[in-house]
């Protein structure tokens, strides 16, 4: 894949106790791109992500991060990727300035005073910067997280369920903020269990799986491949049954009669619409009115998770 920001090959995890949490990952992720991994509790999002920031061992495989060979060259990989984790791990009687200027240090910066000032306007936290983390609510804690990650100016942003018991409008807040982040050239890389949250923000999306990722796809491509289209038709009078003209044809009856809903492919040449249309005319069904959906990413994702658990 031309200009990469992440290269991972072959990646695979196995514990002590035996259980293996990644199978032979092979996933690129595109500079500049917002790219959502998903998939269910138990599924090797954390592991994945603990190991490209240098936090687990892989037991095979190689990442490379902007060229740079997270272990044989680890202090130049880790330097480029900021890491928004799950567990809101602070140091509670520090305050919120020194602790996102101690973890600048930490990857060897130097000071830099407006871009702490900066990170922490950005975040809403400029007011809070001379509190006790013990002082803040859950949500002002994530956000000095995020600072955190994004205080040695990383170019790779992981954001592990970043939004995570937080309220809608720091939800909102943060979206904006992973906006601006994108703009000025940082990647992202987030999970998280909000999907209509990826299904807004990111350009490509990841299902991994057991370990495996299952799918790679861009948004819209996935959307128009695997969505299915519904085509809900509000009855004149309602219905008991279906009638015989119907039978065979992707059709539910609901809304005590009144509706009739009929599920076709999206990708497909031929909807079957006008067979629909006339086979009503030959039922003697009247509607009054139409609407059509298509799947949201959710419905796509539970139904590949459950492919995948049939298989």
């Amino acid at each position: 894949m031309p200009d990469a920001v992440l290269s991972i090959a072959g990646l695979s995890k196995t514990y002590g106790t035996g259980f293996q949490a990644l199978r032979h990952v092979d996933l690129e992720i595109r500079r500049g791109e917002i790219f959502a991994l998903l998939g269910p509790n138990g599924a090797g999002k954390t592991t994945l992500i603990s190991i490209v920031c240098g936090i687990v061992n892989a037991s095979a495989g190689r990442v490379m991060v902007d060229g740079h060979d997270n272990v044989t060259d680890y202090r130049a990989a880790r330097s480029l990727v900021g890491l928004v984790p799950q567990e809101l791990t602070t140091d509670a009687f520090e305050t919120v300035w020194n602790t996102v200027s101690f973890s600048r240090g930490l990857f060897g910066k130097p000071p830099n005073p407006a871009h702490i000032e900066k990170v922490l306007r950005d975040l809403s936290l400029w007011d809070k910067r001379d509190n006790a983390l013990r002082t803040l609510s859950g949500g002002m804690k994530r956000r000095v997280l995020i600072a955190k990650a994004l205080s040695h100016e990383p170019r790779l942003l992981f954001l592990d369920e970043p939004t995570a018991g937080v309220d809608v409008t720091l939800r909102q807040d943060m979206w904006q903020l992973v906006r601006r982040l994108r703009e000025g050239g940082v990647t992202i890389v987030l999970t998280t269990h909000y999907i209509d949250e990826a299904e807004e923000m990111a350009d490509r999306i990841g299902v991994i799986r057991g370990g495996e990722i299952i799918l790679v796809e861009d948004k819209a491509e996935l959307m128009r491949k695997l969505g299915k289209k519904e085509m809900t038709l509000q009855l004149a009078q309602p219905l008991e049954a279906l009638p015989p003209a119907l039978a065979g044809l992707p059709l539910a009856l609901g809304a005590g009669g009144l509706e009739l809903t009929y599920t076709y492919d999206a990708k497909a040449e031929h909807s079957g619409i006008t067979e629909l249309l006339q086979a009503l005319e030959a039922g003697g069904v009247a509607f009054k009115d139409l609407k059509t959906r298509q799947s949201s990413l959710e419905e796509i994702f539970v139904s590949l998770v459950r492919e995948q658990e049939q298989a």
